[in-house]
């Protein structure tokens, strides 16, 4: 069994006297810097010349600077951006203020395994990963309990490597909940095979898939739209909160039967097969190469894909459902976009 750190593992004085440069103010940077702040810790925010998120992070009380500046200021450097962004930002404004002795931390380890980015080995690389979206890092933080989370080391020529990132993990508020130590290539290679086949791949398919499958049988979309989508986020809790056995403890002796009898007849060997196949091209590095080009390419692809989805027809029945629940969140998600 992996050895769980917790609050009497890490000792937040090492981050004590040193300067914490967030780069990036989204999902993951705002919940870090803002948590780190408040566990004391002298935290200053980089961002690009005209980011929006320069008010905001003004606002919250940080001093924040263009990105090479803040790597020059800063001891320890958060590269909170997104996987796409990070290689040209290295190359133009963290490398040429990169300098022996300081930190290099990621929240996933993409950009060191696959090579995007080659750091000095003259400075240390950790990871200090939350195993939760950003909100949740905070909210959880704010509500004196935290989100257990990963950390590994890359480099460590200060031998203090993992001390720092047990620091950082207890400032952020993962300790309180417990950290696992992974390394880079294991986090980056479960990371995309999760997300890819099941988390986000696999259950987006599957939603889609069964929603098709009712409506072509003649089914109201409603309907199809509450069994396969709606539902979901309910059986799912259960299964966080109990396992899978307790999520069967939870439902009638139907659905159990119907789980256990005809489950592995839709998730059978050949998918088994075909996730394999996704790890392999993962674990090869195929897929970091075809999603380097293809965002070197204008995201053609990718963007095209999106759209498709957008348009089926799950989305259209939900908008229109999802509009009677007046307990849901409304977001226009067209509007959005990730700040960095």
């Amino acid at each position: 069994m992996a050895k769980i750190y917790t609050d009497k593992d890490a000792d937040l004085s090492v981050l004590k006297g040193k300067t914490c440069a967030v780069l990036g103010f989204g999902s993951q940077g705002h919940a870090h810097a803002l948590n780190l702040k408040e566990s004391g810790v002298k935290v200053i925010i980089g961002l690009y010349p005209g980011s929006k998120s320069a008010a905001v992070a003004k606002e919250k009380g940080f001093e924040v600077y263009e990105t090479g500046e803040a790597v020059k200021r800063a001891d320890v450097i958060f590269v909170a951006l997104p996987d796409t962004k990070q290689a040209k930002a290295y190359e133009t404004q963290i490398k040429p203020n990169l300098t022996k002795g300081k930190t290099l931390l990621f929240s996933h380890g993409f950009s060191i395994h696959f090579k995007t980015i080659v750091p000095p080995k003259d400075v240390d690389v950790i990871l200090v990963a939350p195993k939760g979206p950003g909100h949740i890092v905070r909210r959880q933080f704010t509500e004196g309990k935290g989100v257990p989370s990963l950390i590994a080391v890359f480099q460590n020529p200060s031998k203090q490597a993992k001390k720092v990132a047990l620091a950082w993990a207890k400032g952020i508020g993962g300790t309180r909940a417990g950290v696992l130590e992974t390394s880079f290539k294991e986090e980056t290679e479960t990371d995309l095979f999760g997300e890819q086949t099941v988390l986000c791949g696999g259950t987006t398919a599957l939603v889609q898939a069964g929603f098709e499958v009712l409506v072509e049988a003649g089914y109201a979309p409603e309907m199809a739209y509450f069994e396969c989508l709606h539902e979901l986020k309910l059986i799912v809790d259960l299964m966080n909160e109990k396992g899978i056995a307790g999520m069967r403890f939870s439902i009638s002796e139907t659905a159990k039967w119907g789980d256990v009898s005809v489950g592995l007849k839709i998730i059978d060997a050949g998918v088994k097969k075909r996730m394999k196949a996704a790890l392999k091209d993962i674990q090869s590095g195929k897929f970091a190469k075809e999603w380097v080009k293809e965002y070197e390419g204008g995201y053609k692809k990718y963007n095209a894909l999106l759209k498709t989805g957008e348009k089926h027809g799950v989305e259209k029945t939900g908008e229109k459902l999802r509009a009677l629940m007046p307990w849901m969140p409304k977001r226009n998600i067209k509007g959005a976009q990730a700040a960095y």
